[in-house]
């Protein structure tokens, strides 16, 4: 739609890029740019400030998608140095996987903000939703792709 917006999809490994790209094809649908980028928050967490900063002073709309299991610091250590908002969406294998992960992107400490969604595709439409409230073409858009789906139901 603009190239006034991006999304930083934040991986805490490479084993991250399968989920993530269920997020990204998804962004591409509604022409929102994004660049997806492999940083731990444990492992190196200079390089993930250093990336924060960079998008701190970007002249646009920003909204993070961060991507990590286990031991969750990168969704809490973006939305602690970034103004922009944060949407988790942690990987995982299977329920008992979901489990562990979503437990440890919920507990994000006080004034780090992260909202977590758990399907990536929601994970799309609510960065839609976040920039089409600055972006009339997107949310025209966005009002087109519900009357849609309303329409798909039988009253």
């Amino acid at each position: 739609m603009t190239d006034s917006m991006i999304v930083p999809v934040l991986l805490g490994s490479e084993k991250d890029k399968d989920w993530a790209k269920k997020i990204t094809d998804e962004l591409d649908k509604w022409n929102i740019p994004h660049k997806v980028i492999v940083v731990s928050a444990h492992k190196v967490p200079e390089l993930l400030v250093e990336v924060i900063r960079e998008y701190n002073h970007f002249d646009g709309k920003v909204c993070y998608v961060t991507i990590a299991g286990r031991s969750n610091g990168l969704s809490g250590c973006t939305a602690g140095s970034s103004f922009h908002p944060v949407i988790a969406c942690p990987p995982f294998a299977d329920k008992d996987d979901m489990m562990v992960n979503i437990n440890s992107t919920l507990q994000m400490p006080s004034d780090t903000p992260v909202l977590t969604v758990l399907d990536p595709q929601n994970v799309a439409m609510c960065i839609v939703r976040i920039f089409g409230l600055s972006n009339p073409a997107l949310r025209k858009k966005y009002e087109e792709h519900v009357k849609k789906i309303k329409a798909s139901f039988k009253i």
